[in-house]
């Protein structure tokens, strides 16, 4: 077992609003549109500074997404910022048609995503958007784990050609990435280990580091990998580490349907079929209630990622 160790807690929204503001002063031609929403999205930064270069639009996030269309097309790099639910279902058409068709250089991020959006319940608790933008043709999709990684990959992505939706939340998280690269594309190894294989994004990073500490106590060798970026995905990383194990876990805050999961089986039942287990949402929507609670009540703690990894390797073993 490796110990990780963090000093402090933030909210990864936080770090995309950091490194938004750190992307404005590196690039002129940076510009942020926001839904009416710009304390919740940490814009504030930006806008204080750049005032030219932030456009609030309001409570109309398809003609948000229109008019960041409109921006690439003069050579502006536009960074759209509201809640997750609100970036992807709600304008699914516009992105589809006026961003993705034409490849449009429109990075879409999004806040409040998943379970750990915590009491606002259901109606804002998307679960299905990774699943929605990662069938997108050319759309890269990047989904952070702490505060330290949303901000390189909101720095990253000024330099990205094309569209791309950027995945983040509201609850303070553990930090533990501040001294690691980040790449898109380029999966994350954190642990070495050689009995079962935890690929892992956004929040459920930390929940897989606390199930390995869990697992290591058992005796249980993990190797352990964080999948920032879902699209493209670092096909390579996935078969390398599954191979050297025999057996994998896959955890997110999403669907079962569509997510991570989904996009490592792929890979595995073209190349390597093996034993794969997947830690994710089962078929229904959230609730009302914390972070913590949430993640308990429908099978996303260290112990369901524990089970997990035991089932996988008891598969492997027959």
């Amino acid at each position: 077992m490796t110990k990780f160790t963090f000093t402090e807690k933030k909210d990864t929204r936080s770090g995309f609003g950091v490194g938004l503001h750190e992307l404005g002063k590196q690039n002129p031609n940076v510009v942020a549109l926001c839904a009416d929403l710009t304390g919740s999205l940490k814009m504030d930064a930006f806008k204080k500074e750049f005032p030219e270069r932030f456009f609030q639009i309001g409570i109309a996030e398809a003609n948000m997404i229109g008019i960041a269309a409109g921006m690439a097309i003069g050579d502006k790099i536009p960074f759209t910022g509201t809640f997750a639910n609100f970036s992807t279902g709600r304008v699914y058409d516009q992105i589809r048609q006026s961003v993705a068709y034409s490849d449009k250089n429109v990075k879409i991020c999004a806040s409040h995503a998943g379970l750990t959006l915590g009491e606002d319940g259901a109606t804002h608790q998307i679960l299905e958007d990774i699943g929605m933008m990662k069938m997108l043709p050319g759309m890269t999709v990047i989904v952070p784990c702490d505060f330290a990684q949303t901000k390189a990959a909101t720095i990253a992505l000024g330099a990205h050609h094309g569209p791309a939706y950027l995945r983040f939340g509201r609850p303070n998280w553990p930090i533990f990435t501040a001294d690691r690269p980040f790449t898109i594309g380029k999966a994350d190894k954190m642990l070495d280990g050689k009995d079962v294989t935890i690929f892992a994004c956004g929040h459920m990073v930390w929940q897989a580091i606390e199930a390995e500490a869990i697992l290591a106590e058992k005796g249980i060798s993990v190797e352990l990998i964080n999948i920032h970026t879902i699209k493209p995905l670092d096909v390579e990383a996935i078969l390398t580490s599954a191979s050297k194990t025999g057996c994998v876990v896959t955890a997110e805050e999403h669907q079962i349907n569509g997510g991570l999961g989904d996009s490592v089986a792929q890979v595995l039942a073209r190349h390597n079929p093996l034993p794969i287990e997947m830690v994710a949402v089962n078929d229904s929507f959230g609730e009302s209630g914390t972070p913590t609670q949430l993640l308990e009540k429908y099978g996303l703690s260290p112990k369901n990622i524990v089970a997990a990894a035991e089932k996988a390797i008891q598969r492997k073993k027959k």
